[in-house]
């Protein structure tokens, strides 16, 4: 799946401007004074899986986001797990190859690792290229990282190559503890580590991607979510070096921005 996301990444280029908007202490509130630099939006929405995961989304919910991802070239869309075949099937109707990404496990994390499998592996036959699976954070709390691993890996031996993400909810979690699941997803083989669901008490934050971003082993990336709603807080978690981005904002965010752009420039 990766010449797909490669051919989003590559089409995502083309495809927006720059965008000059303060970025760092503005984005949490801080009146600064700074000069205002460059956000490459292209770089934002190649990096975003574009989602949907409101537990009464619709199917015209489905068909927009597909068209604004499309529209975009987003890295992925990401929906429910019962929205998948419907995600892809829009997409094929769009003429555009871009990933369906879903989810595992979610939001809580506690299911079994027997269901988890099964749902990742229906998931995979209703057309899935990437899965977010959350891990059990009991488990987790318990110091019981060995059942942690054995989690992960089950999820991944029936991904068949498919990219896996493995949410931690860093909300819940010390800091020793997320180092230590550093550790875990890194030595897995996983493709991401992700910080958040969106539905715990807190999203990703700049301190959690550089400890995480500090602690994960070369080729282990990080995707960060929940919780980023402003193109700055986007930018700043990139240039800190998350390699992914989780949200349902940034697109409407970035889109908002270019009209803004070419009033000034017009």
């Amino acid at each position: 799946m990766k010449s797909v996301h490669n051919y989003a990444f590559a089409r995502a280029a083309a495809a927006q401007p720059l965008c000059s908007k303060a970025v760092g202490p503005i984005a949490r509130g801080e009146r600064t004074g700074k000069e205002p630099v460059t956000m490459d939006l292209r770089r934002i929405l190649a990096a975003t899986d574009h989602t949907q995961l409101s537990p009464t989304a619709t199917a015209a919910d489905i068909a927009r986001l597909c068209a604004e991802a499309a529209r975009h070239r987003t890295a992925s869309v990401c929906v429910a797990p019962a929205r998948v075949r419907e995600a892809k099937k829009e997409l094929e109707r769009l003429g555009v190859l871009l990933p369906v990404c879903t989810v595992i496990g979610f939001p809580n994390g506690y299911s079994s690792t027997e269901v988890k499998a099964y749902e990742a592996a229906a998931a995979i036959e209703d057309g899935a290229d990437e899965l977010d699976m959350v891990v059990n954070l009991g488990d987790v709390k318990d110091g019981r990282f060995d059942r942690v691993l054995s989690e992960i890996n089950r999820v991944k031996g029936v991904c068949n190559g498919r990219i896996l993400k493995v949410i931690i909810e860093t909300c819940c979690l010390t800091d020793e503890e997320k180092v230590r699941l550093c550790g875990v997803v890194s030595f897995s083989g996983a493709d991401f580590l992700k910080t958040s669901t969106g539905f715990g008490s807190a999203g990703a934050t700049r301190e959690d991607v550089l400890l995480l971003k500090a602690h994960l082993k070369k080729g282990t990336r990080l995707k960060a979510a929940g919780g980023i709603n402003t193109l700055e807080t986007a930018w700043e978690l990139l240039t800190l070096g998350a390699d992914r981005l989780g949200s349902s904002r940034l697109v409407k965010l970035a889109e908002a921005c270019e009209a803004e752009t070419e009033r000034a420039d017009g």
